[in-house]
């Protein structure tokens, strides 16, 4: 005996309290089904939640209209008269009657659920039909561009072409659900989480020892809060397998511009304030406005690095990774190209680089879909 689909609102409950960050366990709980169905159901749907049913057309027979038509004909009546209490054709009655066993055979449950079923035509995929869509996609997406990304610059780089247009919600549609199929599986590992299926995600804050004469973010200039002037920088570092290597990172918080720290000798303090100020003394006096960073052993010499090259650094709260927020999303970014688990020393200069230069030329919403390098460069020649 098969299993009795559950009800539509069932799986509605399910999803929408994944979408609020539920775990599976707890989604299940919610909408009372067992944490395997839930699985079976992530698994189908790519962890995208799926759109409602289409509410059936008045063109179409209701239950009711099937139902009156089955005791019609148990009662003998025609089609013609069975067709006038409706209000339908007697053209409407035959074909629905003779395309659900005849006569005899005509069962109202059973036509209605079959005429459901024939409703759900599997429609091709947008980016399935337009391979020019689909290759400018892929193409993005093996560059690490997030869907949100590509969707937006498509917009940019198309402009007058209204075939070249695609969500992002349809760009992770393809990607994860199994139906789907339009993009090439593989490609899931190019974005930021690496992962099959979408899930929320709950971060740990790591409690910091606390170094003497610091300066909270409090007293930070109110230009650096509303990100109107630029030069005001937010760091951190990118830790690599057991906690034995390291990558410096820093964020430029009007432009997203970054800059990556090779720290070959380790996270000591002697080592990231000389590679921290090594980079800092690159960039034009105007770009050298301050520093914010977390509470973290690394910056114990923080009133050497300010003296050397004349930028304040100030500290963040402790478990407050939101106020560096555009460095906590760019290290985010990074993990694209140096995973979690991996020997960060392994990675030369020349990588570095290379990997910035790559971040530096995404679009970003927050920039209205330009570059960070684009945003830089206009900076730059505002003030020269």
């Amino acid at each position: 005996m098969g299993r009795r689909p559950k009800p539509a609102s069932v799986r509605e409950l399910f999803f929408t309290a994944r979408a609020s960050g539920a775990t599976l366990r707890e989604a299940a709980r919610a909408a009372g089904i067992s944490r395997t169905a839930g699985h079976y159901w992530l698994r189908e749907s790519g962890g995208v939640r799926p759109r409602p049913l289409v509410p059936r057309s008045a063109l179409r027979l209701s239950l009711g209209e099937r139902e009156e038509i089955s005791r019609g004909l148990a009662a003998g009546q025609t089609l013609t008269e069975i067709a006038r209490p409706l209000g339908r054709s007697a053209s409407t009655i035959s074909r629905e009657v003779a395309r659900n066993s005849g006569p005899r055979g005509y069962r109202a449950v059973s036509a209605d659920r079959l005429a459901v079923a024939r409703a759900r035509r599997p429609k091709q995929a947008k980016l399935a039909a337009n391979v020019r869509l689909r290759t400018q996609v892929e193409r993005w997406l093996a560059k690490y561009w997030s869907p949100q990304q590509i969707s937006a610059r498509l917009e940019e780089e198309f402009p007058d072409d209204p075939e070249m247009r695609v969500s992002h919600e349809t760009i992770y549609a393809s990607l994860f659900v199994q139906a789907r199929g339009a993009l090439r599986l593989e490609l899931t590992s190019c974005l930021r989480t690496g992962r099959v299926r979408r899930r929320p995600q709950k971060r740990v804050s790591v409690p910091r020892t606390r170094i003497p004469d610091m300066v909270m973010i409090s007293q930070r200039p109110a230009e650096a809060e509303d990100r109107a002037v630029p030069g005001h920088w937010e760091g951190d570092l990118i830790v690599g397998k057991a906690s034995k290597s390291y990558i410096g990172t820093l964020v430029e918080r009007s432009t997203r511009y970054l800059m990556l720290l090779h720290l070959p000798d380790g996270p000591s303090a002697e080592q990231v304030t000389f590679a921290l100020a090594a980079k800092i003394k690159q960039l034009p006096d105007h770009l050298k406005r301050s520093l914010t960073w977390d509470q973290g052993r690394e910056m114990s010499h923080h009133a050497r690095f300010t003296v050397d090259t004349g930028v304040q650094i100030y500290f963040c709260d402790p478990r407050s990774p939101w106020q560096r927020g555009s460095n906590e999303n760019t290290n985010g970014l990074l993990r694209q190209y140096f995973p979690k688990g991996t020997d960060l020393g392994a990675y030369s200069v020349e990588r570095l680089d290379d990997v910035a230069e790559q971040l530096n030329g995404r679009p970003r919403q927050t920039l209205r879909w330009k570059t960070p390098s684009e945003a830089m460069a206009e900076l730059v020649a505002m003030t020269t």
